[in-house]
């Protein structure tokens, strides 16, 4: 019966317009609202047209509810045959000719992935052919574009650190201690060598009074100036060195520690660096006799000092700079024993000094990757050793996470090379927007063992973003 009450010829259509139209997905459910304007159309009293909106995106095509507009006597006929929206899902009204008349519509459908890019189209159907029939006369209305931004989130590739076989530390001082006039003997209580004695005191109990460190040598190293001859100089030095070591070693007994003793008779470097930072009238005269190979006599050289321009400037020097070159320089060395995952994850935040790289490395296993937590131990790592290649390199990992491009490449810079690093230099480009440059990059890192996964994921991406 209904095909009947369609029954038309395709000269009597025309067209409906479309206005206000709107598209939203919710809960699997694909919802298509638009306004029809049925004004422009004429429809014979005793004919139908039926207008079927379809959903099309390459080959895939879905119906959606059909809208039968009839003329008087055809809508008299509908309403007889009991047909409702409820019954048969299709819509049906009477067209009243020559009026300003529109049509709210909507309707739902089942979301499919390849609607979210896609287009609403118009079938018209005068004959009673069916939708299927006149696919190739639809007219297009609008699309449809519910798919989410790509937003790229690179892969990468993170490496972990060699574990190191002793975990071999060091804290060094710099002592002034006084020593009377050509002597060599320490007086704890002489000038301002209590406070220095204090110092050093301090500084080998801190590693002594730590329950995970055991101290393996003290070294120390004497200096003297170059005022007076090089030969006592040489003798003050070594001897005021060998003093300090034994005040130290009447104070501690270290099982397994020993004891090492340097000298330098006359600390000319020190001498230069000081030298430099002072503005002296015959400063450049200065650090030309300092810095001249010749004469090879410590002594000459020492006097041409003294000399120079009347000795005006040595006597500043005598006064400021040489007090300063009379120094004992120590370095305490110890060994910090291994921890557990778990000892490390509180020692990372307390005492960082006292873990290696592979044991930050760990603590970080123990958060979900690319959490704050996860982020902010490969930051502390990199603040611990800022010059280590793979800190560097598992820091711009963590740069490139949080979008801190410019910082990610400069840790770069300094990151060990690899096809990890290569990922790294990807992901950079990619979210600099250089999608051909990060393109051309990972294709040479498809096959590789260690990040050949991520760098055929971070290629899907690419392809899905130049896709949107």
């Amino acid at each position: 019966m209904l095909a009947g009450l369609l029954a038309v010829t395709a000269s009597e259509a025309q067209t409906i317009k479309v206005k206000d139209q709107i598209v939203e997905k919710a809960d699997g459910t694909l919802i298509v609202g638009m306004t029809l304007d049925l004004s422009k159309i004429e429809v014979p009293s005793n004919r139908c047209y039926v207008y079927t909106p379809v959903v099309t995106a390459g080959d895939s095509v879905r119906a959606l509810t059909p809208l039968i507009v009839c003329g008087r006597d055809r809508h008299i006929l509908y309403e007889r045959t009991g047909r409702t929206y409820g019954t048969h899902s299709e819509y049906e009204l009477r067209r009243e000719n020559g009026k300003e008349q529109s049509f709210e519509y909507t309707t739902r459908t089942p979301m499919a992935p390849w609607m979210k890019k896609s287009e609403v189209a118009l079938v018209t159907d005068v004959c009673g052919c069916g939708w299927e029939n006149l696919m190739n006369d639809r007219s297009p209305l609008f699309p449809i574009n519910l798919a989410e931004p790509v937003v790229l989130k690179p892969l990468l590739a993170y490496r972990t650190p060699e574990a190191e076989a002793v975990k071999a530390r060091s804290i060094e001082g710099k002592a002034f201690l006084d020593f009377p006039v050509n002597k060599i003997t320490i007086y704890p209580d002489y000038r301002n060598n209590p406070r220095e004695l204090a110092a050093i005191r301090s500084t080998i109990d801190a590693v002594r009074d730590d329950p995970y460190a055991t101290i393996t040598e003290v070294w120390i190293k004497g200096f003297a100036s170059p005022e007076g001859t090089y030969a006592n100089n040489t003798y003050l030095a070594e001897n005021r060195a060998k003093a300090l070591r034994d005040y130290v070693k009447s104070l501690y007994r270290f099982e397994h520690a020993t004891f090492s003793v340097d000298f330098e008779p006359e600390d000319w470097e020190g001498l230069e660096k000081r030298l430099e930072e002072m503005n002296l009238p015959d400063k450049a005269e200065l650090l030309a006799i300092i810095r001249n190979p010749e004469p090879r006599d410590m002594d000459k050289k020492e006097l041409k000092l003294k000399t120079l321009n009347g000795g005006t400037s040595y006597k500043i020097l005598l006064r400021d700079i040489y007090p300063a070159l009379r120094h004992s320089d120590y370095v305490v060395k110890y060994n910090i024993r291994n921890f557990t995952a778990e000892e490390a994850k509180s020692l990372i935040y307390t005492d960082p000094k006292k873990l290696s790289l592979n044991e930050m490395f760990m603590v970080a296993q123990l958060y979900e990757a690319g959490s704050d937590k996860y982020n902010e131990v490969f930051e502390i790592a990199v603040r611990m050793f800022p010059d280590d290649p793979v800190s560097n390199l598992n820091a711009a990992n963590t740069a490139i996470r949080t979008g801190q491009l410019d910082r990610a490449e400069s840790y770069l810079a300094k990151a060990v090379e690899g096809d990890e690093k290569q990922l790294a230099f990807a992901s950079v480009r990619m979210l600099r927007g250089d999608l051909d440059g990060a393109e051309a990059i990972l294709e040479t890192l498809e096959n590789s063992t260690v990040c050949g996964d991520a760098a055929r994921a971070n290629l899907e991406q690419i392809k899905a973003k130049r896709a949107e």
